[in-house]
Protein backbone atom coordinates (compact mmCIF):
# COMPACT_ATOMS: atom_id res chain seq x y z
CA UNK A 1 0.00 0.00 0.00
CA UNK A 2 1.55 3.06 -1.11
CA UNK A 3 0.91 6.81 -1.48
CA UNK A 4 0.50 8.27 -5.13
CA UNK A 5 -0.76 11.53 -3.75
CA UNK A 6 2.00 14.12 -4.82
CA UNK A 7 0.86 16.75 -2.13
CA UNK A 8 2.01 13.34 0.58
CA UNK A 9 5.27 13.43 -0.63
CA UNK A 10 8.19 14.34 0.94
CA UNK A 11 10.68 14.48 -2.12
CA UNK A 12 13.32 17.30 -2.55
CA UNK A 13 14.70 18.95 -5.69
CA UNK A 14 18.00 17.24 -6.38
CA UNK A 15 20.31 19.39 -4.70
CA UNK A 16 18.71 20.77 -2.29
CA UNK A 17 18.85 20.39 1.39
CA UNK A 18 16.29 18.82 3.86
CA UNK A 19 14.84 21.46 5.76
CA UNK A 20 16.39 21.74 9.38
CA UNK A 21 13.12 23.24 11.04
CA UNK A 22 9.38 22.29 10.96
CA UNK A 23 7.91 24.85 8.95
CA UNK A 24 4.00 24.95 8.36
CA UNK A 25 4.38 24.30 4.90
CA UNK A 26 5.88 20.58 6.29
CA UNK A 27 3.82 20.44 8.93
CA UNK A 28 0.77 20.45 6.96
CA UNK A 29 1.98 17.58 4.55
CA UNK A 30 2.86 15.68 7.89
CA UNK A 31 -0.40 16.02 8.96
CA UNK A 32 -2.16 14.83 5.82
CA UNK A 33 -0.41 12.01 5.67
CA UNK A 34 -1.19 10.71 9.97
CA UNK A 35 -5.06 12.09 9.22
CA UNK A 36 -4.61 9.53 5.59
CA UNK A 37 -4.22 6.89 8.84
CA UNK A 38 -5.24 7.46 12.23
CA UNK A 39 -8.90 5.91 11.47
CA UNK A 40 -8.11 3.20 8.92
CA UNK A 41 -8.78 0.25 10.73
CA UNK A 42 -6.71 -2.61 8.16
CA UNK A 43 -4.31 -3.47 7.64
CA UNK A 44 -4.09 -4.03 11.78
CA UNK A 45 -1.42 -5.71 13.88
CA UNK A 46 -2.90 -6.60 17.33
CA UNK A 47 -0.75 -6.01 19.98
CA UNK A 48 -2.46 -7.60 23.03
CA UNK A 49 -3.01 -11.27 24.76
CA UNK A 50 -6.26 -13.10 24.03
CA UNK A 51 -7.75 -14.30 27.93
CA UNK A 52 -11.61 -14.85 26.20
CA UNK A 53 -12.83 -15.81 22.74
CA UNK A 54 -14.53 -12.18 23.48
CA UNK A 55 -11.16 -10.34 23.56
CA UNK A 56 -11.43 -11.71 19.89
CA UNK A 57 -12.73 -8.10 18.53
CA UNK A 58 -12.60 -5.48 15.58
CA UNK A 59 -9.88 -3.17 16.28
CA UNK A 60 -12.33 -0.43 16.34
CA UNK A 61 -13.93 -2.09 18.94
CA UNK A 62 -11.05 -2.53 21.17
CA UNK A 63 -9.76 0.67 20.47
CA UNK A 64 -12.09 3.05 20.11
CA UNK A 65 -9.89 5.74 19.31
CA UNK A 66 -6.42 4.41 18.51
CA UNK A 67 -7.46 1.84 16.45
CA UNK A 68 -5.79 2.73 12.82
CA UNK A 69 -2.47 3.15 11.88
CA UNK A 70 -1.70 -0.72 11.24
CA UNK A 71 -0.68 -0.74 15.42
CA UNK A 72 -1.57 1.15 18.35
CA UNK A 73 1.32 2.73 19.58
CA UNK A 74 1.49 4.02 15.95
CA UNK A 75 -1.81 5.84 16.09
CA UNK A 76 -0.95 7.04 19.26
CA UNK A 77 2.14 8.68 18.27
CA UNK A 78 0.36 9.42 15.15
CA UNK A 79 -2.19 12.20 17.21
CA UNK A 80 0.62 13.39 19.04
CA UNK A 81 2.25 14.61 15.76
CA UNK A 82 -1.35 16.17 14.95
CA UNK A 83 -1.66 17.47 18.36
CA UNK A 84 2.12 18.83 17.90
CA UNK A 85 1.60 20.50 14.78
CA UNK A 86 -1.47 22.20 15.62
CA UNK A 87 0.01 24.12 18.40
CA UNK A 88 2.54 25.06 16.04
CA UNK A 89 0.87 26.12 12.98
CA UNK A 90 -3.40 26.72 14.72
CA UNK A 91 -3.77 28.31 10.91
CA UNK A 92 -2.53 25.63 8.73
CA UNK A 93 -4.58 24.49 6.16
CA UNK A 94 -5.57 20.38 8.04
CA UNK A 95 -6.08 22.85 11.33
CA UNK A 96 -10.07 21.99 11.17
CA UNK A 97 -9.45 18.17 9.86
CA UNK A 98 -7.60 18.06 12.79
CA UNK A 99 -9.46 19.47 15.25
CA UNK A 100 -12.88 17.24 14.53
CA UNK A 101 -10.62 14.34 14.52
CA UNK A 102 -10.33 14.92 17.99
CA UNK A 103 -13.66 16.43 18.81
CA UNK A 104 -14.50 13.05 17.36
CA UNK A 105 -12.53 10.60 18.98
CA UNK A 106 -11.10 12.24 22.00
CA UNK A 107 -14.18 12.22 24.00
CA UNK A 108 -15.18 10.48 27.86
CA UNK A 109 -16.98 7.81 25.98
CA UNK A 110 -14.45 6.48 23.89
CA UNK A 111 -11.54 6.61 26.23
CA UNK A 112 -13.65 4.52 28.43
CA UNK A 113 -13.61 2.26 25.91
CA UNK A 114 -10.20 2.23 25.80
CA UNK A 115 -9.52 1.59 29.60
CA UNK A 116 -12.40 -1.02 29.80
CA UNK A 117 -9.72 -2.72 27.02
CA UNK A 118 -6.82 -2.07 29.39
CA UNK A 119 -8.35 -3.39 32.68
CA UNK A 120 -9.05 -6.98 30.72
CA UNK A 121 -6.75 -10.11 32.07
CA UNK A 122 -3.69 -10.03 29.98
CA UNK A 123 -3.01 -6.58 29.52
CA UNK A 124 -0.40 -5.84 32.15
CA UNK A 125 2.32 -5.51 29.47
CA UNK A 126 0.34 -4.22 26.55
CA UNK A 127 2.38 -1.68 25.12
CA UNK A 128 5.02 -1.79 27.72
CA UNK A 129 6.87 0.78 28.17
CA UNK A 130 6.82 2.22 23.85
CA UNK A 131 3.24 2.43 24.10
CA UNK A 132 3.07 3.47 27.60
CA UNK A 133 5.42 6.14 26.88
CA UNK A 134 3.66 7.68 23.72
CA UNK A 135 0.35 7.89 25.10
CA UNK A 136 2.13 10.27 27.81
CA UNK A 137 3.63 12.25 25.98
CA UNK A 138 0.22 13.08 23.95
CA UNK A 139 -1.00 13.74 27.26
CA UNK A 140 1.66 16.21 27.93
CA UNK A 141 0.91 17.66 24.34
CA UNK A 142 -2.97 17.85 24.97
CA UNK A 143 -1.96 19.96 27.99
CA UNK A 144 -0.91 22.61 26.09
CA UNK A 145 -4.37 22.66 24.53
CA UNK A 146 -5.95 23.78 28.02
CA UNK A 147 -9.01 25.41 25.88
CA UNK A 148 -9.86 22.04 24.45
CA UNK A 149 -11.67 19.19 26.10
CA UNK A 150 -9.41 16.78 24.69
CA UNK A 151 -7.01 16.50 27.39
CA UNK A 152 -9.34 16.00 30.28
CA UNK A 153 -10.85 13.71 27.99
CA UNK A 154 -7.30 11.22 27.86
CA UNK A 155 -6.70 11.66 31.12
CA UNK A 156 -7.81 8.31 32.67
CA UNK A 157 -5.90 6.46 30.07
CA UNK A 158 -2.95 8.79 31.10
CA UNK A 159 -3.61 7.83 34.49
CA UNK A 160 -3.29 4.33 34.50
CA UNK A 161 0.05 4.56 32.92
CA UNK A 162 1.33 6.53 35.22
CA UNK A 163 0.31 3.72 37.09
CA UNK A 164 1.58 1.18 35.51
CA UNK A 165 5.38 2.82 35.42
CA UNK A 166 4.62 3.12 38.65
CA UNK A 167 4.22 -0.20 39.67
CA UNK A 168 6.75 -2.09 37.06
CA UNK A 169 9.90 0.28 37.13
CA UNK A 170 10.48 -0.59 40.97
CA UNK A 171 10.68 -4.08 40.03
CA UNK A 172 12.50 -3.54 36.49
CA UNK A 173 16.04 -5.09 38.06
CA UNK A 174 17.65 -4.42 34.42
CA UNK A 175 16.84 -2.34 31.72
CA UNK A 176 16.30 -2.77 28.06
CA UNK A 177 18.85 -1.65 25.80
CA UNK A 178 17.42 -2.64 22.73
CA UNK A 179 16.59 -0.57 19.62
CA UNK A 180 12.39 -1.53 19.24
CA UNK A 181 9.64 -0.88 20.98
CA UNK A 182 10.98 -3.00 24.41
CA UNK A 183 13.79 0.20 24.66
CA UNK A 184 13.04 1.77 27.98
CA UNK A 185 15.51 4.78 27.95
CA UNK A 186 13.02 5.15 25.33
CA UNK A 187 9.85 5.16 27.35
CA UNK A 188 11.53 6.97 30.14
CA UNK A 189 12.52 9.93 27.94
CA UNK A 190 8.64 10.43 26.89
CA UNK A 191 7.22 9.84 30.62
CA UNK A 192 9.12 12.40 31.90
CA UNK A 193 7.10 15.13 29.53
CA UNK A 194 3.79 14.11 30.92
CA UNK A 195 5.30 14.16 34.72
CA UNK A 196 6.60 17.96 33.48
CA UNK A 197 3.23 18.80 32.12
CA UNK A 198 1.39 17.29 34.73
CA UNK A 199 3.86 18.91 37.82
CA UNK A 200 3.78 15.69 39.40
CA UNK A 201 7.38 15.51 41.06
CA UNK A 202 6.86 12.24 42.58
CA UNK A 203 6.59 10.46 39.16
CA UNK A 204 9.67 12.68 37.77
CA UNK A 205 11.25 11.93 40.99
CA UNK A 206 10.73 8.28 39.90
CA UNK A 207 11.49 8.56 36.46
CA UNK A 208 14.92 10.11 37.54
CA UNK A 209 16.21 7.82 39.73
CA UNK A 210 15.47 4.77 37.51
CA UNK A 211 17.20 6.31 34.68
CA UNK A 212 20.59 6.87 37.21
CA UNK A 213 20.35 3.69 38.71
CA UNK A 214 19.85 1.78 34.95
CA UNK A 215 22.41 4.21 33.14
CA UNK A 216 24.06 6.10 35.39
CA UNK A 217 27.46 4.29 35.60
CA UNK A 218 27.75 3.35 31.84
CA UNK A 219 31.07 4.47 30.25
CA UNK A 220 32.73 4.39 27.00
CA UNK A 221 29.47 2.98 25.21
CA UNK A 222 31.18 0.90 22.17
CA UNK A 223 27.46 1.10 19.82
CA UNK A 224 29.17 -1.76 18.10
CA UNK A 225 25.70 -3.73 17.85
CA UNK A 226 23.96 -0.62 15.92
CA UNK A 227 22.19 -0.84 13.54
CA UNK A 228 20.64 -4.07 14.01
CA UNK A 229 18.20 -4.89 11.18
CA UNK A 230 15.23 -3.61 12.35
CA UNK A 231 16.24 -0.85 14.47
CA UNK A 232 14.17 2.68 14.46
CA UNK A 233 16.44 3.70 17.87
CA UNK A 234 20.09 3.96 18.71
CA UNK A 235 20.33 2.46 22.27
CA UNK A 236 23.17 4.71 22.32
CA UNK A 237 21.83 7.94 21.67
CA UNK A 238 18.42 7.42 23.43
CA UNK A 239 19.91 6.41 26.59
CA UNK A 240 21.87 9.84 26.21
CA UNK A 241 18.71 11.91 25.27
CA UNK A 242 16.86 10.13 28.40
CA UNK A 243 19.82 11.29 30.62
CA UNK A 244 19.74 14.84 29.08
CA UNK A 245 15.86 15.05 29.38
CA UNK A 246 16.06 13.21 33.24
CA UNK A 247 19.03 15.09 34.92
CA UNK A 248 20.38 18.76 35.17
CA UNK A 249 22.43 20.38 33.31
CA UNK A 250 26.23 19.93 34.90
CA UNK A 251 25.48 15.99 35.93
CA UNK A 252 24.15 15.20 32.11
CA UNK A 253 27.12 17.19 30.89
CA UNK A 254 29.87 15.04 33.30
CA UNK A 255 28.24 11.65 32.26
CA UNK A 256 28.04 12.37 29.13
CA UNK A 257 31.39 12.93 28.97
CA UNK A 258 32.16 9.75 29.98
CA UNK A 259 29.31 8.24 28.08
CA UNK A 260 31.17 9.02 24.90
CA UNK A 261 34.83 10.09 25.62
CA UNK A 262 35.37 9.69 21.70
CA UNK A 263 32.87 12.06 20.38
CA UNK A 264 34.89 15.22 19.36
CA UNK A 265 36.93 12.43 16.84
CA UNK A 266 33.09 10.98 15.59
CA UNK A 267 33.95 7.83 17.28
CA UNK A 268 32.15 5.21 17.80
CA UNK A 269 31.97 5.49 13.85
CA UNK A 270 28.88 3.41 13.54
CA UNK A 271 27.07 6.76 15.71
CA UNK A 272 27.64 8.93 12.88
CA UNK A 273 26.42 6.64 9.15
CA UNK A 274 23.13 6.90 8.67
CA UNK A 275 21.40 3.45 7.64
CA UNK A 276 20.83 1.96 4.61
CA UNK A 277 17.47 0.98 3.68
CA UNK A 278 17.44 -1.64 1.03
CA UNK A 279 13.24 -2.41 0.82
CA UNK A 280 10.29 -0.27 2.34
CA UNK A 281 7.69 -2.52 1.92
CA UNK A 282 9.36 -4.77 4.31
CA UNK A 283 7.89 -3.70 7.82
CA UNK A 284 11.04 -4.04 9.87
CA UNK A 285 14.00 -2.93 6.80
CA UNK A 286 11.40 -0.21 6.85
CA UNK A 287 12.07 0.99 10.81
CA UNK A 288 15.43 2.11 9.59
CA UNK A 289 14.38 5.29 8.34
CA UNK A 290 12.94 5.89 11.46
CA UNK A 291 16.56 5.12 13.10
CA UNK A 292 17.77 7.75 10.72
CA UNK A 293 15.02 10.07 11.95
CA UNK A 294 15.05 9.21 15.78
CA UNK A 295 19.35 9.29 15.52
CA UNK A 296 18.56 12.95 14.10
CA UNK A 297 16.43 14.21 16.71
CA UNK A 298 18.93 12.52 19.31
CA UNK A 299 21.67 14.25 17.88
CA UNK A 300 20.19 17.66 17.76
CA UNK A 301 18.40 17.49 21.23
CA UNK A 302 21.97 16.69 23.17
CA UNK A 303 24.29 18.86 21.21
CA UNK A 304 22.06 21.77 22.55
CA UNK A 305 22.67 20.90 25.94
CA UNK A 306 26.20 21.58 25.69
CA UNK A 307 27.76 24.37 26.43
CA UNK A 308 28.27 27.14 23.95
CA UNK A 309 31.41 26.48 22.12
CA UNK A 310 31.79 23.38 22.62
CA UNK A 311 33.78 21.79 19.64
CA UNK A 312 31.46 18.42 20.12
CA UNK A 313 28.76 20.44 19.19
CA UNK A 314 29.89 20.99 15.20
CA UNK A 315 30.65 17.16 15.17
CA UNK A 316 26.88 16.06 16.58
CA UNK A 317 24.93 19.27 14.77
CA UNK A 318 26.40 17.33 11.17
CA UNK A 319 25.68 13.91 12.28
CA UNK A 320 22.17 15.16 12.72
CA UNK A 321 22.18 16.63 9.71
CA UNK A 322 23.39 13.64 7.49
CA UNK A 323 20.52 11.59 9.22
CA UNK A 324 17.90 13.84 8.87
CA UNK A 325 18.74 14.40 5.22
CA UNK A 326 19.00 10.55 4.68
CA UNK A 327 15.82 10.14 6.58
CA UNK A 328 13.06 12.54 5.69
CA UNK A 329 12.58 12.04 2.31
CA UNK A 330 10.74 8.66 2.97
CA UNK A 331 8.37 9.40 5.36
CA UNK A 332 5.58 9.34 2.51
CA UNK A 333 5.64 5.92 0.30
CA UNK A 334 5.37 3.00 1.53
CA UNK A 335 2.53 2.44 4.15
CA UNK A 336 4.89 0.17 6.47
CA UNK A 337 6.86 3.04 7.05
CA UNK A 338 3.99 5.46 5.91
CA UNK A 339 2.08 4.70 9.14
CA UNK A 340 4.92 5.81 11.81
CA UNK A 341 7.37 7.99 9.81
CA UNK A 342 5.82 11.33 10.48
CA UNK A 343 6.12 11.45 14.21
CA UNK A 344 9.76 10.65 13.98
CA UNK A 345 10.18 13.61 11.36
CA UNK A 346 7.91 15.92 13.83
CA UNK A 347 10.94 14.87 16.99
CA UNK A 348 13.73 15.15 14.39
CA UNK A 349 12.43 18.73 13.12
CA UNK A 350 10.83 20.30 16.36
CA UNK A 351 11.70 18.77 19.45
Amino acid sequence: MSSTDPARTLDHPEGTASPAALTEELAARLARIALGHVEQEYPHKPGHVMATPEDARTPAALHPVFHGSYDWHSCVHGYWMLARVLRRFPGMEPAAAIRALFDRRLTPEKVAGECATLSCPGMRGFERPYGWGWLLKLSAELSHHADQPWGAALAPMAAIFVGRFRDFLPVATYPVRVGTHPNTAFGLRLAADHAEAAGDEDFLTLLRDTATRWYGGDRAAPAWGEPSGDDFLSSTLIEAECMHRLLPGSAFRAWFARFLPDLEASRPATLFAPATVTDRSDGKIAHLDGLNLSRAWCWRSVAAALLPGDPRRTVMEAAAARHLAAGLPHVAGHYMGEHWLASFAVLALDE
